[in-house]
């Protein structure tokens, strides 16, 4: 019964299971009336979604709509279609969309469509103020209703004839923007308006533009007049004349007005919360040029400007000089005079960083001059209070110079082969500037000009160039030429290819002498030489220094210390270290020490000999006696038969005692014959015949047979 329901069970579950088949044929968006839409008008987004079914059965579809990747509509339904209205198309709705739709765990979607709203939203401009004074801000008010930012907003400020002023303002979270454009000197009636923009992507990405918004007019009034600039003096000036300048404006209120007079950027004189400013000097011809009067209040400004032009009392006067160069003690003679004019306070004035120094109230000066004396000289003519000075003129007094002195830069006259030779040429008097010129030999090398010393670089030096050096120094003193003496200089060679040497070379006997070489290839004199054994910290052993290329070190005894790696050190003037390769020395065994050990080692050998031998000796003598022992109790034996068969074959009977006392007796006197040869013997086993011969020749025969078997019988 069970199984019969189970079978039923699992048919209409199969048949629930075809009936619920489908698939998702395709997913279709589209922009009606088209993907081009007019801003302000109406558009809907569309999804279509086109599915196969095996059998009519209810399906729910959840469709979403995106654009620009988010979420714009969504709506759960069991038709296959959804529509997302737009009742106002704005340059906001353009982008891209797209809709997704899933039923019973399948989701599908559809291709990207792009939407294009064209146009934006006119824009609304309002004014703060319609009338304002110049200095003050117009603050400007510019919205995009009905649009979502981010927006770009531009602003323009219109005079007539002239170029709009534009001003930009981006706002990301807002549709409107405020802007503040100033009220300058000259706008009169002012029109402003306002655009808005937008970055939108269709094909590519493009800023759209929406069309201009209302224009806004503003009126603009004047807080006072354009001043006034005026010299009360006579139009004429000339230098030492009093020149006096007047600056007004009408203001229609007083309070935080300024005005300003300047001349080259500089304020020579300033008034506030006043109409009038006035301000007055001695003519000069500096005060020549262009005057400029402004008022100020606030950002207002207004300005007026007047040249002047002052005309010449006199000239500069001229200072001239004897002679602009010479030597000390000499006489100099200054000079000053105004050309066309002559009636004039003269003064000849010296130069100082903290003043100028009078020297004398007069057109001219003589004196005898010193090195001191050197610097700039000016004069001043002086009339109707109008001082000018002349152009200075430069004086050079000068001492010869001292004898120069030539020297190497770190103090020795030497220098190492390979490295460049600094010298300097040095003076203790001479007014500068100073002309050094430095000879190599016969031959100039460089010149310089300077104060007290000159240094020269040479790099070219040769281990053979016996060329001197020498200075001269000059300046523009009439005495000439002055020459130091000649500097030679000792060209020191640096230390090359060091090698290291012994005798006897490699072994050595302990106790014996070794001679240590060191020597050079090439270097200066004198050479200084160490000779090191190599350890944990390198041991010096010996070091000399001599004026020579070798030196010989004998170390009068080696031992077994002694063993190791030895290497040589030389270096001289050059102050450069140079190593040789190493050498090893082996200490070996002196050769009466190898024969004390020989004889010792022969004399272990001859004893372990001599006692093995005597321990085979008495193992022998050992094996010896037990098989004498042995062979004398078989032989006894052997004979007592013998006779006891012989009587009882010939009838005759003996006493076999007598027998085997004189067989013991004959043995017994062999044994002591024989002596210690038995004992060295190797034992043998002999066989006796036993043979029936007659009873004289038995008992000699017997005694003969039981010595021939042994080894000692021959």
């Amino acid at each position: 019964m069970y199984l019969a329901l189970l079978v039923i069970f699992l048919q209409c579950s199969g048949v629930y299971t075809q009936e619920r088949v489908f698939t998702f044929n395709s997913v279709e968006i589209r922009a009606k009336p088209s993907v081009k839409v007019k801003n302000g008008a109406p558009m809907s987004i569309i999804c279509h979604a086109d599915i196969s079914k095996s059998a009519s059965f209810h399906l729910q579809h959840n469709i979403t709509i995106f654009k620009d990747g988010k979420l714009v509509y969504m709506i759960v339904s069991d038709k296959g279609i959804a529509r997302y209205e737009v009742p106002i198309a704005r340059s906001s709705d353009t982008g891209e969309y797209e809709c997704t739709v899933k039923a019973d765990g399948k989701t599908k979607s559809s291709n990207l469509l792009q939407v294009w709203v064209t146009g934006m939203t006119k824009p609304i401009l309002t004014a703060e103020k319609r009338e304002v004074l110049e200095g003050e801000v117009v603050k400007l008010h510019c919205e995009l209703p009905e649009e979502v930012p981010p927006l770009l907003f531009l602003f323009r400020k219109i005079k007539v004839n002239s170029t709009p002023k534009e001003k930009y303002v981006f706002e990301a979270h807002r549709n409107f923007s405020t802007v503040e454009f100033s009220v300058e000197e000259g706008d009169n009636i002012l029109q402003f308006d306002c655009f808005g923009k937008r970055y939108v992507k269709h094909i590519n990405i493009e800023l759209e533009s929406s069309e201009p918004s209302n224009r806004t007019l503003v009126t603009v009034k004047e807080p006072f007049i354009k001043p006034s600039l005026i010299i009360k003096s006579t139009s004429n000036i000339t230098e030492g004349d009093r020149i006096e300048f007047e600056c007004s404006t009408v203001v229609a209120r007083m309070r935080d007005i300024e005005i300003i007079l300047q001349k080259n950027k500089t304020i020579l004189n300033s008034v506030r919360d006043e109409k009038l400013l006035k301000y007055s000097a001695v003519a000069t011809l500096e005060d020549s040029g262009e005057y400029l009067c402004k008022v100020e209040q606030g950002r207002a400004s207004k300005t007026t400007k007047l040249n002047v032009v002052v005309a010449e009392l006199f000239p500069k006067p001229i200072l001239s000089a004897s002679v602009s160069k010479l030597d000390e003690n000499k006489e100099l003679t200054l000079s000053c005079s105004i050309s066309g004019f002559q009636k004039a306070n003269f003064s000849i004035l010296r130069r100082n960083s903290n003043g100028d120094i009078l020297l004398k109230n007069s057109r001219n000066l003589t004196m005898r001059v010193n090195v001191n004396d050197t610097g700039s000289y000016i004069c001043k003519a002086e009339v109707k209070r109008i001082a000018k000075e002349s152009k200075p003129v430069r004086i050079s007094v000068y001492a010869p110079v001292s004898k120069p002195t030539l020297s190497v830069v770190n103090g020795l006259p030497e220098v190492v082969l390979g490295k460049p030779l600094r010298l300097i040429c040095r003076l203790m008097m001479g007014t500068p500037p100073i002309t050094f010129t430095f000879y190599k030999g016969n031959e100039v090398k460089k010149v310089v000009i300077n104060d007290t010393y000159a240094t020269f670089l040479d790099e070219n030096i040769r281990q053979n160039d016996k060329r001197g050096y020498k200075c001269d120094a000059r300046n523009n003193h009439s005495s000439g030429v002055k020459t130091s003496n000649i500097l030679n200089i000792t060209v020191i060679v640096p230390i090359q290819n060091v090698s290291l040497g012994s005798i006897p070379y490699g072994e050595v006997e302990d106790g014996s002498e070794t001679v240590f070489l060191c020597s050079v290839e090439e270097g200066s004199w004198p050479i200084h030489f160490k000779i090191f054994k190599t350890t944990d910290h390198d041991t010096l052993l010996y070091e000399k220094t001599e004026s020579t290329d070798r030196i010989v070190w004998h170390k009068e005894t080696m031992s077994r210390q002694d063993t190791g790696t030895y290497y040589c050190m030389v270096s001289n003037r050059a102050k450069v270290n140079v190593k040789s390769h190493p050498i090893t020395i082996n200490v070996i065994l002196a050769s009466w020490q190898k024969g004390v050990i020989a004889a010792f080692v022969l004399i272990l050998i001859a004893g372990a000999i001599t006692l093995t031998a005597w321990w085979f000796l008495c193992k022998k003598k050992k094996a010896k006696g037990s098989s004498m022992e042995m062979s004398r109790s078989a032989l006894a034996t052997n004979s007592t038969n013998e006779k006891l068969a012989r009587q009882h074959n010939d009838g005759d009977y003996y006493s076999g005692s007598g027998y085997i006392e004189d067989g013991e007796n004959h043995m017994k006197s062999s044994d002591e014959n024989k002596g210690p040869d038995l004992e060295s013997a190797e034992v043998e086993y002999t066989e006796v015949e036993v043979s029936t011969l007659d009873p004289h020749r038995d008992s000699t025969e017997n005694r003969h047979s039981r010595i021939q078997g042994h080894p000692d019988a021959t």
